[in-house]
């Protein structure tokens, strides 16, 4: 009881630092909080894990009210955030084994019966059946597998679009002395319940990591919570409001973003990890925060939901959110862009908003380019901002 008394006064002191707010009942009431203060509070809380297993539903119960909008988000990246791994899961594979050598080893990810990841010495080979297989391609797929009792991440992930394998993110590159860490990073307890809390759904009960009765991907329940409850009290036909699911549209600015930021990453997240540079590109909670409109209290004309349906695949067209953009920054019954705030009103007036104030960059070791969302005036063509 100790030690977790003393984990959690030391985190409340490192947000403290880091975002430069006050605490109160150790919630921040005007900044982004650790994501682990808001699991340890009251209530539902995206990766949380504490429910019981007869707590959950399951997505069919989910569909049988919720049909199309069930429908929908099942063809979003969440929902495919996680796949068992079978021969079939990286099309190409087949036809092709992707290979990979770097200093003196020899890689190679081969599709038959099931997905086999192996590397080679030159003397020696060690082969291993990948388990399960994180993301849905769009960055790359990493693969998750079981060796001598133990959970790995691979060393390398499969790139699409002509890529192939490469270096996971965050891997150091360095030529490890024996085959089983060439192969991939041990997996800690601790960092278990983490990845499959936010590319899953109930990968964790009671409190306690358990795989073998998870939903792959990002389903309703990893959102809203378990929903056992709201489906016997909405069965009751009352007709009153669902209290006993979460509603994210109801939470506060701050909230909402880190609420989202469960697994996309809180600002004060970003900050203890200490994660700088071009890679914070892909916490888009923490750069959103940055903008200058976001303000002290946060925005709720900002927050992720008021710009991204969950329940809708990504909306990539640009001109699609200027929308969004002309509802702070179009003057009732004018065409002409307008101050908002303290930001200065639009000279060109031309579409497609984000193209200029969210400007994309690449992450080189992620063969990907991600738009930033620390909205802002930038010059063409601009270099990346801290």
């Amino acid at each position: 009881m100790v030690p977790k008394l003393c984990l959690l006064f030391l985190l409340v002191f490192l947000a403290f630092w880091a975002t430069r707010t006050h605490f109160s009942k150790l919630h921040v009431v005007k900044a982004a909080t650790p994501t682990e203060l808001r699991i340890a509070e009251a209530g539902w809380w995206p990766t949380k894990g504490t429910a019981a297993p007869e707590e959950y539903a399951g997505t069919g119960s989910c569909a049988s009210c919720h049909s199309e909008i069930f429908q929908r988000q099942q063809k979003t990246p969440m929902a495919e955030a996680l796949s068992p791994a079978n021969g079939t899961s990286i099309p190409g594979l087949s036809q092709k084994p992707a290979q990979f050598r770097v200093n003196g080893l020899d890689y190679e990810v081969v599709a038959n019966d099931k997905l086999n990841y192996s590397v080679r010495d030159g003397k020696n080979s060690l082969s291993v059946p990948v388990n399960w297989i994180f993301g849905d391609g769009q960055f790359g797929r990493t693969f998750v597998y079981e060796y001598k009792g133990n959970y790995y991440e691979s060393r390398l992930s499969y790139y699409g679009e002509g890529h192939g394998l490469d270096f996971t993110t965050g891997n150091p590159g360095q030529t490890p002395g024996r085959l089983d860490a060439a192969l991939g990073r041990r997996m800690s307890l601790d960092e278990l319940p983490l990845c499959f809390g936010c590319h899953s759904t109930k990968a964790s009960t009671n409190g306690q990591f358990d795989p073998s009765h998870l939903t792959p991907g990002v389903s309703c329940e990893a959102c809203h919570g378990p929903g056992t409850a709201h489906v016997a009290e909405m069965s009751m036909g009352s007709g009153r409001s669902a209290t006993l699911i979460s509603n994210v549209s109801k939470l506060s600015p701050t909230d909402s973003v880190d609420y989202c930021g469960a697994c996309h990453r809180t600002s004060a997240d970003v900050t203890l990890m200490g994660v700088t540079g071009v890679l914070t590109l892909r916490f888009p909670a923490y750069r959103l925060e940055r903008s200058r409109c976001w303000g002290k209290n946060g925005d709720g004309r900002l927050t992720c939901i008021a710009c991204h349906d969950p329940h809708e695949d990504l909306v990539r067209e640009a001109t699609a959110y200027d929308k969004k953009c002309l509802g702070c920054h179009q003057a009732a019954g004018s065409s002409k862009l307008r101050a908002s705030n303290h930001l200065p009103s639009c000279p060109t007036g031309r579409p497609g908003c984000v193209s200029c104030h969210m400007p994309k960059h690449e992450i080189p070791e992620m063969h990907a380019t991600f738009t930033d969302h620390r909205i802002g005036i930038y010059a063409p063509n601009a270099a990346f901002s801290e």
